[in-house]
């Protein structure tokens, strides 16, 4: 006889595991919070309790004041617009250059034999020290601050391009090619995707030193950007106004940062995540 008796379902309870998942998640976002606050505190309690100089190191509290101020007049986003337009020019020039050459340079040897020696010859040479050459060839005006940026921005993601597509897995290279893979579909499903990591390492790379490049080259010719505001704010002594400055170029930093790791994200679906 078939037994028709329904027996009760048994259900295992997960709620301690999704609790302590749910404390891991929030005691990672705390940590980084309270090393901010800790960091934030000290520079408060620093000038006031007479360990550094107030003049020279002000409270935090007197540069947010200083920092609002300077969103509410308007000067802050004037400076800002005109170091992201140059940033983000340099920055998206280079990376149209530097991805396809370098996936050239990576993949056909006779293309790395070429453009190998002058490569190695110019990324041994720092952005800075050609500030100079840019200014004079080019001018003291936005397109030597755009092809400095550009110059600096290049070759981090060149060379981590060239990096990801040699160090691809040859075993998944043979099997798409056993399987009769064009060269167009064996860079789209198979060397892109697995040099996407690398070249990624790369784009944050450049993104931080097209930043770094960028207010160097506004502090020694420019009337307007986050450099400018940072000197001139020196040589007029408005020193909360220079660490709101600073403060507004880390922040900067932090964005461009948080949006590269997320479009990366979006590009590294197949991959599992921590």
């Amino acid at each position: 006889m078939v037994d028709l008796q329904v027996r009760p379902q048994v259900r295992v309870d997960t709620s301690p595991s999704r609790s302590k998942r749910g404390l891991s998640v929030s005691w990672r976002i705390i940590k980084p919070l309270i090393a901010i606050a800790l960091f934030l505190g000290i520079w408060e309690l620093a000038p006031r309790l007479g360990l550094v100089d107030e003049v020279f190191l002000p409270p935090f509290s007197v540069v947010s004041e200083a920092f609002v101020e300077l969103i509410v007049n308007g000067q802050l986003w004037e400076h800002l617009a005109a170091s992201l337009s140059r940033a983000l020019t340099g920055f998206s020039i280079a990376i149209v250059i530097a991805i396809p050459l370098g996936v050239a340079i990576g993949w056909y040897k006779p293309v790395a034999e070429f453009l190998g020696p002058i490569l190695e010859l110019f990324r041994n040479t720092a952005a800075l020290a050609l500030l100079p050459v840019f200014i004079l060839i080019l001018g003291i005006g936005e397109t030597s601050k755009i092809a400095l940026v550009l110059y600096a921005s290049a070759f981090p993601i060149l060379l981590n391009t060239i990096s990801g597509v040699r160090t691809v897995d040859p075993l998944l290279v043979k099997s798409a090619r056993s399987l009769g893979l064009p060269a167009l579909k064996l860079f789209q499903k198979v060397v892109l995707p697995a040099a996407v990591p690398t070249i990624f390492t790369g784009i944050r790379m450049a993104a931080a030193s097209s930043i770094l490049v960028l207010i160097a080259a506004e502090m020694v010719g420019a009337k307007a950007g986050l450099g400018y505001l940072i000197t001139a704010s020196q040589l007029n002594f408005q020193i909360p106004n220079m660490y709101a400055g600073i403060i507004a170029i880390s922040l900067v930093g932090l964005t461009f940062n948080g949006v590269i790791v997320a479009v990366e994200r979006r590009f590294s679906r197949w991959r599992p995540q921590n």
